[in-house]
């Protein structure tokens, strides 16, 4: 399992555990019977039929004859989490303007967990999909918008993510080793905006640029594309200035909201 930064460890309730990776299994299979949970977490049938019931009971769940699953609550609390980042409707207007503007893929991701969360996400006419979508995560070290943040982030917080990582390898290309990580945040501050050379996806690269309030880094907004598309030119000389102006609009917003 890959580390992540996060606070110390420490005591953790074994129950809440199981319910929430109860949740992680209904969210990737949609619906399933108690069975095929307790096989599937190692649990016996009688625990985890006593976590669905008390989750049934808070409306977490919906049985549906013998399967369970998640509630349209679950839309709620999305809701409220997305209407607790600031100016969330100028950062989505902005990343679906920038995909229009350029045909491709763009979002915006905060860092959570030392990892990459997706806020929003818009696709362009010409855009090759990826897996991401918003409220899934992806690492830190691999992504342009991962590396942007950390690139500006306090050096203590900075320090604190690189070195509780785990530097998986996602493709040829990515960094793995501390050393180079840092010397890329350093190339990634002095020029205003990050980059992912096939480092996460091979075939796909990517530009970001961060958002900021004042010293507070918000997060970062970026286009992906086909390395057949992103040409070198188009990469640092286009579409790096496309992602700052969209960084800018943001930023100006939340100044004077």
């Amino acid at each position: 399992m890959t580390e992540q930064a996060g606070p110390a460890s420490g005591r953790t309730i074994r129950s809440v555990k199981i319910a929430f990776n109860i949740i992680d299994v209904l969210q990737e299979r949609d619906d399933i019977g108690v069975t095929e949970l307790a096989s599937e977490l190692g649990h016996s049938k009688s625990t985890i039929h006593s976590h669905l019931r008390t989750l049934e009971e808070r409306e977490i769940l919906v049985r549906e004859g013998d399967s369970y699953r998640l509630s349209l609550r679950i839309l709620d609390m999305a809701t409220h989490v997305r209407e607790q980042v600031g100016n969330h409707d100028v950062i989505q207007d902005e990343v679906e303007s920038l995909a229009e503007e350029t045909g491709e893929i763009a979002q915006f991701g905060i860092e959570e967990h030392g990892r990459i969360s997706y806020l929003c996400k818009a696709t362009g006419d010409r855009a090759v999909e990826t897996a991401s979508r918003i409220g899934t995560q992806q690492p830190i070290h691999s992504t342009s918008l991962g590396k942007t943040i950390l690139a500006f982030l306090p050096a203590e917080r900075r320090e604190e993510i690189v070195e509780s990582t785990e530097l998986t390898r996602m493709t040829p290309k990515t960094i793995t080793t501390r050393e180079e990580l840092y010397e890329e945040l350093e190339v990634t501050a002095e020029r205003g905006y990050g980059i992912d050379d096939e480092e996460n996806i091979e075939g796909l690269r990517c530009v970001s640029a961060p958002v900021k309030n004042g010293e507070k880094v918000l997060g970062a907004i970026s286009v992906s594309g086909p390395s057949s598309r992103f040409t070198n030119d188009r990469f640092h000389d286009v579409l790096s200035d496309y992602v700052r102006r969209a960084a800018n609009v943001i930023e100006l917003n939340t100044k004077f909201s």
